[in-house]
C-alpha cells in the first residue's frame, strides 16, 4: 500500500505568505508568535517552524533565542497612490445566502479595505452569470464604473467577457479552462487527492464523488484531483465514480438512493458543498445507512454549521481571514492602476479529521 500523499507545497505556500506579508510591511521588526502564525495561517506547528527555517535560510529573518523571530531584511512595497477607492464584488446571490464562509471573508476584506480608505460594494444578479451575460455586464460596467471588479461563483461565460474586455478584475475562485485571468482560491485538486489516498488508506475501494449538476472551475479541479488520487493509488481493486447533484435539496436524495443502490455500493463518499455535505448525511440517515459504520464521509468544504452534525464531518478548513488576506494586495494592486504581480495563488487547508470516516467495512 502506498503512503498517504504529502502535502509538501503546503510549506513552500507558507514561506511565500511571509516573506508576501513582510515585503507589504505587515510587521515591522518582528514575526508574530508561532502560535499566533498558527492560527493566523490555519497550519500546523511543524509546518511553520519549517516555513520559518527556509526564511532563516533565506536570510529573510533571524532566530533569537527567548525574543522570537527578528526581520532582518524588511523591503515594504512602496505603494503608488491609489487611483481609486471603490471595488465592486460581483456574485450571482446576495449576501445573505451566500455560504457562511464566504461572507466572513468577505466581511474580512472589507474591514482591511476600510482601513486603506476603500469602500468594497456588493452587486448581485444571476443575469451577470448566465450563457450569454455579455449585454447585462456592458451595462453593469458602464453604469457602475469601479477601478476592480471581484468576481465570486463566475461562470466561464462571465470570467471570459472580463477577459476579453480587458476590465481590471480578480476571480475569487479558480479561473475556467483557457481564461488567463488572476485568481486566488483553495487548492482544490490537491485537497481531493489528498482526501482520496485518506479514504484508501482506510481500506475503501468503491468511492465516490458528489459534486454539483453544473460545475464551476474549481469543482473540475476537484473532480481531476479526485479521480487521479484513486488511479495513482497503486490499488488495482480501487474504482471511483461522480455522482452529480442538482441544486436543491429535494433531488438530492433520490439520487443518492441511486447511487447507494449500486452493486457494490461506494463506502466512501467525498462532498464538494458543505450544503451538499449536510443534504447527504441526513439523506443517508434517512435511507438506514450509518456514518462511518457503513459508509464513510469528508466535506471538501468548511462551514460553521457543520460542526453541528453528528458524527462531526471530516473536511478542509482554511481560515476566512487568511483567504481575504491574499485577495488584499492584488485587489490594491489594481486600484493603483497597475498589474497583478502574482496572479495565480492556492491555498492549502488543513484536514480535520471528524468523526465521519472510519475504515471501510467488512465484504
Amino acid at each position: 500500500m502506498r503512503a498517504i500523499p504529502q502535502r509538501h507545497s503546503l510549506v513552500g505556500q507558507t514561506v511565500a505568505c511571509l516573506h508576501d506579508a513582510i515585503a507589504a510591511g505587515q510587521w515591522r521588526e518582528w514575526l508574530p508568535a508561532e502560535r499566533t502564525l498558527c492560527e493566523l495561517l490555519q497550519i500546523s506547528r511543524s509546518t511553520l517552524r519549517r516555513a520559518l527555517a527556509q526564511l532563516q535560510r533565506d536570510g529573510a529573518i533571524r532566530a533569537e533565542h527567548g525574543a522570537g523571530n527578528r526581520i532582518l531584511a524588511p523591503t515594504p512595497r512602496t505603494r503608488g497612490r491609489l487611483r481609486s477607492t471603490e471595488v465592486a464584488l460581483l456574485t450571482p446571490e446576495p449576501l445573505e445566502r451566500l455560504r457562511p464562509t464566504q461572507t466572513l471573508w468577505i466581511d474580512d476584506l472589507r474591514a482591511m479595505l476600510s482601513e486603506r480608505g476603500c469602500r468594497l460594494h456588493v452587486i448581485h444578479g444571476r443575469q451577470y452569470f448566465r450563457t450569454n451575460p455579455a449585454a447585462a455586464l456592458e451595462k453593469l460596467v458602464r453604469q457602475h464604473p469601479h477601478a476592480c471588479w471581484l468576481l465570486l461563483l463566475a461562470t466561464p461565460a462571465c470570467q471570459e467577457w472580463f477577459a476579453r474586455r480587458g476590465v481590471p478584475c480578480l476571480v475569487a475562485g479558480s479561473c475556467s479552462d483557457g481564461i488567463d485571468l488572476p485568481f486566488r482560491d483553495l487548492d482544490h485538486r490537491a485537497m481531493c487527492r489528498h482526501a482520496a489516498g485518506v479514504l484508501l488508506g482506510l481500506g475503501h475501494r468503491r468511492l465516490a464523488l458528489v459534486a454539483p449538476e453544473v460545475p464551476l472551475a474549481g469543482d473540475l479541479a476537484s473532480e481531476a484531483g479526485f479521480l487521479e488520487g484513486v488511479r495513482t493509488s497503486g490499488h488495482a481493486d480501487a474504482s471511483a465514480i461522480v455522482c452529480r447533484l442538482d441544486a436543491g435539496a429535494a433531488g438530492i436524495v433520490p439520487a443518492l438512493k441511486r447511487l447507494m443502490a449500486q452493486k457494490p455500493p461506494p463506502t466512501a463518499l467525498l462532498v464538494v458543498h458543505a450544503y451538499h455535505c449536510l443534504a447527504v448525511a441526513s439523506g443517508l440517515a434517512a435511507l438506514g445507512w450509518r456514518v462511518p459504520d457503513q459508509v464513510s464521509i469528508i466535506s471538501r468544504d468548511e462551514d460553521p454549521f457543520l460542526t453541528f452534525l453528528v458524527p462531526t464531518p471530516a473536511r478542509y478548513v482554511a481560515s476566512p481571514r487568511a483567504y481575504a488576506r491574499s485577495l488584499l494586495q492584488p485587489v490594491l494592486e489594481l486600484l493603483e492602476g497597475g498589474a497583478v504581480t502574482q496572479r495565480s495563488w492556492r491555498l492549502m487547508p488543513q484536514f480535520v479529521r471528524g468523526a465521519s470516516v472510519g475504515a471501510a467495512p467488512a465484504p
